[in-house]
């Protein structure tokens, strides 16, 4: 059964970091591409920053260029994100998920492109 696990939220301070982890099992990640988004309350659920199956490409969001940086280990089977000089407005719930393509270099970070998600886990920036 395809499943992705998010690890590694929690309750940091403003200016602080975080890195979360998405493990799969189930399936090989090599296979897929992979999207971090996140919800927070009352809005919409919005792309944070993707990667291709190979890793050569990603995209960040406007909101955390230059803050967060996403990689992958398809050894490990796993996905990061980490999440640096942390703001307040970074509170939300933080989803990875995954689409399987042939492409080894092309992303996307459309949240209806992805079928696969996993149950999130909770990040919250606060003094």
């Amino acid at each position: 059964q395809l499943q992705l696990v998010e690890s590694g939220g929690g309750l940091v301070q403003p200016g602080g970091s975080l890195r979360l982890s998405c493990a799969a099992s189930g399936f090989t990640l090599d296979n897929y591409r992979i999207g971090w988004f996140r919800q927070a309350p009352g809005k919409e659920r919005e792309g944070v920053s993707c990667i291709s199956r190979r890793g050569d490409s990603t995209y960040y969001d406007d909101s955390v260029k230059g803050r967060f940086t996403i990689s992958r280990d398809n050894a490990k089977n796993t996905v990061y994100l980490q999440m640096n000089s942390l703001k307040p407005e970074d509170t939300a719930v933080y989803y990875c998920a995954a689409k399987p393509t042939p492409s080894l270099s092309s992303i996307s970070c459309v949240r209806n492109v992805y079928a696969n998600w996993g149950q999130g886990t909770q990040v919250t920036v606060s003094s």
